[in-house]
C-alpha cells in the first residue's frame, strides 16, 4: 500500500522489483526521507503515518488533494482507497484488493 492509497498488490513494477514501495527501509535506516522525491511520502512518514489513511488531516490536505487532483483515473482510484480505509479499514480494503486484477479493482457496492 502507498503512502497516498496505490494498492501495491498488483504493480507490476514492484513485481519486477523495481519498486521497493514507499515504507522500505526507512525504520531501519536504510533510507533517508530527506531524499525522498514524493511530497506525499515525506509527509505521510513523517508524521509517522503508514498511509495519509490514517492522518486526521487527510480530508483537507494540500499535498494529497493536489495529488489526488491530477488527470487520470489512478489518482481518483488512490484517493477512493484513503476514504474506503479511513471508513472500514485495512483490513476491510486488502480483503477486496487482493481479489483485484489491476490497480483499477471494484470495491462491493452497499446493499
Amino acid at each position: 500500500m502507498g503512502c497516498c492509497g496505490a494498492y501495491c498488490g498488483t504493480c507490476k513494477v514492484k513485481e519486477a522489483s523495481l519498486c521497493k514501495g514507499c515504507g522500505w527501509g526507512y525504520a531501519e535506516g536504510l533510507r533517508t526521507l530527506d531524499r525522498a522525491i514524493c511530497a506525499v511520502k515525506r509527509c505521510c512518514l513523517g508524521k509517522g503515518f503508514s498511509s495519509c489513511a490514517e492522518c486526521p488531516e487527510a480530508e483537507s490536505c494540500g499535498i494529497l488533494g493536489e495529488f489526488h487532483g491530477k488527470n487520470g483515473d489512478k489518482y481518483r482510484k488512490y484517493r477512493q482507497a484513503i476514504q474506503y480505509i479511513r471508513r472500514f479499514g485495512y483490513p476491510a480494503f486488502f480483503l477486496v484488493a487482493d481479489g483485484w486484477k489491476d490497480a483499477k479493482g471494484k470495491y462491493p457496492t452497499a446493499k
